[in-house]
C-alpha cells in the first residue's frame, strides 16, 4: 500500500522535477540513439570544432561544420560570422544539448568566455545528416533552382 502512495505522488509531480535529475553537468542533457554512423558525442564535437573555427577565424572549418558547399556566398558570409565573434580565445564553459526535435536534430546551448572574461551565449541547431553532426550556421543559403517543382494542375 505504502509503495503505491509513493508511485502515486510521483506521478502527480511536473516532469520539471523529475528531468533535472538526470542531467549531468557540462555533458549533453539527452543522448540520442546511436545510428551506428556515428557517436553520441559528435553534436558535443561539433559544437567544439565551432568555437575552435571562429577562435582559428578559419572560413573553411565554418564551413565544413556548417555542412554547406564551399562556395561564394558560404565564404561571404563565413567572413560576416567570423567579424561578428571570431579570434576571440573562446573557451567553454557549458554546453547543452538537447535532442528537442529527433534523435538527429537538436539544440545546443554554448556559453562561452573570451580572453577578457566576456561571456557569449549562443542557441544554434544541430543536425546528423548521412553520419556527420552539424551546425546550423548559415542563414542565406541559397534554394536550389535544379530541382522540379510540384504541379498544381489536377490529375487527368
Amino acid at each position: 500500500m505504502e509503495r503505491r502512495r509513493l508511485l502515486a505522488a510521483m506521478a502527480a509531480l511536473p516532469t520539471v522535477f523529475v528531468l533535472p535529475a538526470c542531467s549531468s553537468g557540462n555533458s549533453d542533457t539527452a543522448r540520442p540513439p546511436s545510428s551506428g554512423r556515428s557517436s553520441s558525442n559528435g553534436a558535443r564535437e561539433a559544437v567544439e570544432a565551432y568555437v575552435d573555427a571562429l577562435n582559428k577565424r578559419s572560413a573553411a572549418a565554418l564551413i565544413a561544420i556548417g555542412g554547406v558547399p564551399d562556395g561564394q556566398w558560404s565564404r561571404r558570409e563565413a567572413a560576416q560570422i567570423l567579424a561578428d565573434k571570431g579570434g576571440r580565445g573562446w573557451t567553454i564553459k557549458n554546453v547543452r544539448i538537447e535532442y528537442d526535435i529527433s534523435p538527429d536534430v537538436g539544440s545546443a546551448r554554448i556559453e562561452a568566455t573570451d580572453k577578457g572574461g566576456k561571456t557569449m551565449r549562443d542557441t544554434l541547431t544541430v543536425m546528423r545528416e548521412k553520419g556527420d553532426w552539424h551546425l546550423v550556421v548559415f542563414e542565406r543559403a541559397p534554394t536550389a533552382t535544379d530541382k522540379p517543382t510540384s504541379s498544381t494542375k489536377k490529375p487527368a
